[in-house]
């Protein structure tokens, strides 16, 4: 049976390497997604991208995806482990969705994820912990991410916490908590206190 696996934590938490380790501890043709698109003109961003390939073993196989993840990922063969890095940047480049349109690519991705045949591998950002963006494309990055990995991690086992030097299974050490019916795309929106807006550029 495949295993769904959800991987979050804060930026240069380590999340990023624990889930590479998990994926070579499944003793499976690895396929790495990359959420991220590449910009000539951001030096610095094209050498965090440098130093993720050069952690990765050469022969994993690499996919740039960085909007169509659904039919990427209903592509993958059984047998095989898929670690898609990150989510948070996957939202970011989706963020000129209307609210309709986001919900139903949300939809879909979470309904592609269950017939998976391969083990997958989620790796996540927490949007900060902090207070609620000052500006809007800020709060719509934090509220999409938020309710994705929510409902994510209900259908993901096991979920891991990767923050302040450790890693923490979040299945062994804490309780489902129910999604509701509060829509796909939006979670708790809070008045002044609640996740933070980024980039969503993994780590």
């Amino acid at each position: 049976m495949n295993q769904i696996i959800l991987v979050t934590g804060p930026a240069r938490s380590g999340k990023s390497e624990w889930a590479e380790t998990l994926a070579i501890q499944s003793d499976k043709p690895v396929v790495y997604i990359a959420t991220a698109s590449r910009d000539p003109a951001d030096q610095e961003w094209l050498q965090r991208i440098q130093q993720h390939q050069q952690r990765r073993p050469p022969d994993w196989v690499t996919l740039e995806v960085p909007e169509e993840l659904s039919d990427t990922l209903a592509q993958i063969p059984p047998n095989t482990c898929v670690l898609v890095d990150s989510l948070g940047t996957w939202v970011a480049n989706l963020l000129s969705q209307e609210e309709a349109m986001w919900e139903k690519t949300l939809e879909e991705f979470l309904e592609t994820v269950q017939l998976v045949a391969a083990d997958i591998i989620f790796v996540a950002e927490e949007t900060a912990w902090g207070v609620v963006p000052a500006y809007p494309m800020g709060r719509t990055f934090r509220d999409r991410l938020g309710g994705l990995v929510r409902h994510l991690g209900t259908i993901c086992e096991p979920v891991y916490l990767v923050t302040g030097g450790h890693v923490l299974n979040l299945s062994l050490l804490g309780s489902p908590l129910s999604v509701g019916d509060r829509g796909l795309g939006i979670g708790d929106q809070g008045s002044g206190i609640g996740d933070a807006g980024t980039r969503g550029r993994g780590e």
